[in-house]
């Protein structure tokens, strides 16, 4: 009987809906489970009761932006102060609140939107995983 392979799970948080529904898409073909969440609220409340292996986080977002939402992760469970998790924003890490947190809270990678392909996104994702 063959091994059946465990498939890994990935939490996508993310309030441009076109975006979402695009990464929730390329990961569910590439073999992995999805999770989403619209806001930092709903991603943290995701994160903490299902555990994903990684978390695909976008900074600039409603209710609980993710720089936020990453602090409470890692403040919070020994999962949290563990979970990859890789930045997704239009925003530049030069800005002094990004840096910050970017030291600080150790995100796995930091990826500027305009820079990047969902092959570039999909190539972290399993780098961050294989790390595991």
């Amino acid at each position: 009987m063959a091994k059946e392979q465990i498939r890994q799970t990935v939490l996508v948080v993310e309030d441009d809906i076109p975006t979402l529904n695009a990464l929730v898409d390329k990961l569910t073909r590439e073999g992995f489970d999805t999770l989403q969440a619209k806001d930092g609220e709903e991603g943290f409340i995701a994160a903490n009761e299902n555990h994903p292996d990684l978390i695909l986080l976008d900074i600039l977002m409603p209710k609980m932006d993710g720089l936020t939402m990453m602090k409470k992760l890692r403040a919070g469970s020994n999962w949290g102060k563990k979970v990859p998790i890789i930045l997704l924003t239009n925003l530049s890490p030069d800005e002094e609140r990004v840096n910050k947190s970017v030291t600080e809270d150790l995100p796995t990678y930091y990826l500027v939107k305009a820079n990047w392909s969902m092959n570039d996104v999909m190539d972290k994702v399993r780098e961050s995983l294989n790390k595991l």
